[in-house]
C-alpha cells in the first residue's frame, strides 16, 4: 500500500513542481501520511531475512528522495 501510493503521490507533484507550487507539491506529499504510518504500525524494517529488509529500507529511501525533491526537512528545527 505504501509502494502505491508514493507511487501516486511522485507523478502527483511533477506539475507543481515544474510550476514551482510548493503549496500543492506539500499538499500531495500530506497524502503519504496514513500510508506511513500504517507502514510502521504493521511492520517491521529491520527483517531477519536480508532481502526483505533491503527492500523495505529501499522503500523508505525513496520516500525520503521524494520528500526532498520538495524541501530538505533536515533542515527544520524542532
Amino acid at each position: 500500500a505504501l509502494a502505491k501510493a508514493l507511487s501516486d503521490v511522485e507523478a502527483a507533484i511533477e506539475n507543481p513542481l515544474k510550476s514551482e507550487d510548493f503549496t500543492a507539491a506539500m499538499a500531495e506529499l500530506a497524502k503519504l501520511r496514513g500510508p506511513v504510518d500504517a507502514f510502521f504500525e504493521a511492520v517491521m524494517v529491520n527483517d531477519e531475512d536480508s532481502a526483505v529488509r533491503a527492500n523495505r529500507l529501499a522503500l523508505l529511501a525513496k520516500i525520503r528522495g521524494t520528500l526532498h525533491r520538495v524541501a530538505d526537512f533536515s533542515r527544520i528545527d524542532g
